[in-house]
């Protein structure tokens, strides 16, 4: 689990505090039905991890290593995500620059 917990294992909901206090509680059922925006962002979400699934051994790893060697508290597939939802070009393009990794056709 680590040392600052973080999101739900089992019935329970962990988080840490400002002051750095691990916080759990069992989670509660949800109260109404999710938002049109929510079930957007799930569905984008969903789009993303297929894209992601269907990316070559070789890129998948490329995307990691450009994070390992930026130094980026992000794995390679929530950059990959990033990508995909913001579409910034210039910020991937100076990744691409500082890590020595083509990420981008």
């Amino acid at each position: 689990m680590g040392l600052r917990p973080t999101g739900d294992f089992g019935p329970w909901t962990f988080y840490t505090d400002k002051r750095g206090t691990p916080v759990w509680f069992i989670k509660a059922p949800p109260t109404s039905p999710p938002t049109a925006r929510q079930l957007f962002v799930r569905a984008k979400l969903g789009d993303f991890a297929r894209h992601w699934t269907q990316q070559t051994k070789q890129t998948k790893m490329n995307w990691e290593r450009a994070t390992k060697r930026t130094s980026l508290k992000m794995t390679g597939y929530n950059l990959f995500q990033w990508w995909l939802w913001h579409n910034k070009r210039k910020v991937i393009e100076t990744i691409e620059r500082q890590s020595g990794i083509q990420l981008l056709p």
